[in-house]
Protein backbone atom coordinates (compact mmCIF):
# COMPACT_ATOMS: atom_id res chain seq x y z
CA UNK A 1 0.00 0.00 0.00
CA UNK A 2 2.75 2.67 0.12
CA UNK A 3 6.32 2.87 -1.61
CA UNK A 4 9.23 4.74 -0.37
CA UNK A 5 10.40 7.10 -3.40
CA UNK A 6 13.81 9.22 -3.75
CA UNK A 7 14.45 11.81 -5.97
CA UNK A 8 18.50 10.72 -5.98
CA UNK A 9 19.71 14.76 -6.62
CA UNK A 10 17.29 15.40 -3.83
CA UNK A 11 19.39 16.58 -0.65
CA UNK A 12 17.37 19.05 1.02
CA UNK A 13 14.27 17.19 1.46
CA UNK A 14 12.31 19.62 -1.24
CA UNK A 15 11.23 16.92 -3.37
CA UNK A 16 10.56 14.57 -0.99
CA UNK A 17 8.05 16.84 0.67
CA UNK A 18 6.43 17.76 -3.04
CA UNK A 19 6.01 13.56 -3.53
CA UNK A 20 4.05 13.05 -0.56
CA UNK A 21 2.17 16.70 -1.11
CA UNK A 22 1.15 15.21 -4.65
CA UNK A 23 0.84 10.99 -4.21
CA UNK A 24 1.21 10.96 -0.14
CA UNK A 25 -0.58 9.28 2.14
CA UNK A 26 -3.95 10.97 2.79
CA UNK A 27 -3.36 12.72 -0.85
CA UNK A 28 -6.18 12.16 -3.94
CA UNK A 29 -3.89 9.91 -5.33
CA UNK A 30 -4.19 7.77 -2.40
CA UNK A 31 -7.86 7.66 -2.36
CA UNK A 32 -8.46 6.76 -5.94
CA UNK A 33 -5.70 4.35 -5.93
CA UNK A 34 -5.59 2.80 -2.70
CA UNK A 35 -1.75 3.29 -2.42
CA UNK A 36 0.48 6.11 -1.69
CA UNK A 37 4.07 7.16 -1.95
CA UNK A 38 5.99 8.07 0.88
CA UNK A 39 8.62 10.83 0.04
CA UNK A 40 12.11 10.40 1.41
CA UNK A 41 15.98 11.26 0.97
CA UNK A 42 18.16 8.53 -0.34
CA UNK A 43 19.73 9.22 3.00
CA UNK A 44 16.77 8.04 4.52
CA UNK A 45 17.71 4.00 4.32
CA UNK A 46 21.13 2.48 5.31
CA UNK A 47 22.27 0.58 2.45
CA UNK A 48 25.34 -1.31 1.74
CA UNK A 49 28.34 -0.34 -0.50
CA UNK A 50 27.92 -0.35 -4.19
CA UNK A 51 23.93 -0.07 -3.49
CA UNK A 52 23.74 2.57 -6.60
CA UNK A 53 25.39 0.33 -9.19
CA UNK A 54 22.78 -2.07 -8.96
CA UNK A 55 19.83 -0.54 -9.12
CA UNK A 56 17.50 -1.46 -11.40
CA UNK A 57 15.88 0.21 -14.21
CA UNK A 58 12.03 -0.44 -14.34
CA UNK A 59 9.73 1.31 -16.84
CA UNK A 60 6.48 0.66 -18.55
CA UNK A 61 3.69 2.04 -21.23
CA UNK A 62 1.14 1.82 -17.76
CA UNK A 63 3.26 4.63 -16.29
CA UNK A 64 3.81 6.71 -19.63
CA UNK A 65 7.53 5.24 -19.56
CA UNK A 66 8.56 6.99 -16.87
CA UNK A 67 11.90 5.32 -15.82
CA UNK A 68 12.25 4.27 -12.11
CA UNK A 69 15.14 2.81 -10.54
CA UNK A 70 14.29 0.44 -7.57
CA UNK A 71 16.57 -0.98 -5.23
CA UNK A 72 18.08 -4.44 -5.54
CA UNK A 73 15.94 -6.98 -3.55
CA UNK A 74 19.22 -7.94 -1.41
CA UNK A 75 19.91 -4.06 -0.84
CA UNK A 76 16.22 -3.41 -0.07
CA UNK A 77 15.80 -6.44 2.40
CA UNK A 78 19.13 -5.66 4.40
CA UNK A 79 17.75 -1.71 4.37
CA UNK A 80 14.77 -3.09 5.57
CA UNK A 81 15.96 -5.63 7.83
CA UNK A 82 18.33 -2.65 9.37
CA UNK A 83 14.68 -0.48 10.03
CA UNK A 84 13.56 -3.63 11.80
CA UNK A 85 9.40 -1.91 11.92
CA UNK A 86 7.08 -4.47 12.09
CA UNK A 87 5.76 -3.68 8.65
CA UNK A 88 9.55 -4.16 7.62
CA UNK A 89 10.13 -7.47 8.87
CA UNK A 90 6.74 -9.12 7.37
CA UNK A 91 8.05 -6.93 4.12
CA UNK A 92 11.50 -9.39 4.52
CA UNK A 93 9.73 -12.30 5.57
CA UNK A 94 7.58 -12.45 2.40
CA UNK A 95 10.54 -11.80 0.22
CA UNK A 96 11.76 -15.00 2.25
CA UNK A 97 8.82 -16.71 1.16
CA UNK A 98 8.53 -15.79 -2.33
CA UNK A 99 12.42 -17.13 -2.83
CA UNK A 100 13.56 -14.00 -4.03
CA UNK A 101 16.70 -13.36 -1.75
CA UNK A 102 19.76 -15.87 -1.01
CA UNK A 103 21.30 -15.57 2.74
CA UNK A 104 24.89 -15.98 1.03
CA UNK A 105 24.35 -12.64 -0.70
CA UNK A 106 22.74 -11.07 2.06
CA UNK A 107 25.90 -11.83 4.38
CA UNK A 108 27.87 -10.91 1.72
CA UNK A 109 26.36 -7.37 1.77
CA UNK A 110 26.19 -6.92 5.44
CA UNK A 111 29.99 -6.14 6.71
CA UNK A 112 29.62 -2.92 3.93
CA UNK A 113 26.87 -1.54 6.06
CA UNK A 114 27.77 1.14 8.65
CA UNK A 115 26.09 -0.12 12.01
CA UNK A 116 26.70 -0.45 15.30
CA UNK A 117 27.95 -3.81 16.40
CA UNK A 118 24.45 -4.38 18.60
CA UNK A 119 22.64 -3.64 15.71
CA UNK A 120 24.94 -5.47 13.02
CA UNK A 121 24.61 -8.63 15.09
CA UNK A 122 20.60 -8.17 14.97
CA UNK A 123 20.82 -7.87 11.42
CA UNK A 124 23.10 -11.03 10.99
CA UNK A 125 20.54 -12.78 12.99
CA UNK A 126 17.47 -12.03 11.14
CA UNK A 127 19.56 -13.25 7.99
CA UNK A 128 20.40 -16.00 9.62
CA UNK A 129 16.41 -16.96 10.41
CA UNK A 130 15.79 -17.36 6.91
Amino acid sequence: MEADIAALEDVDGRMADLIDGAIGEASMFHETFGYYAEGVVSSTAVLPSGWRERLVRFQTPATANVVAWCLEVHDLWLAKAVAGRPKDLEFCAALKRAGLVRVAVLEERLPSIVLDERLRALVAARIRGL
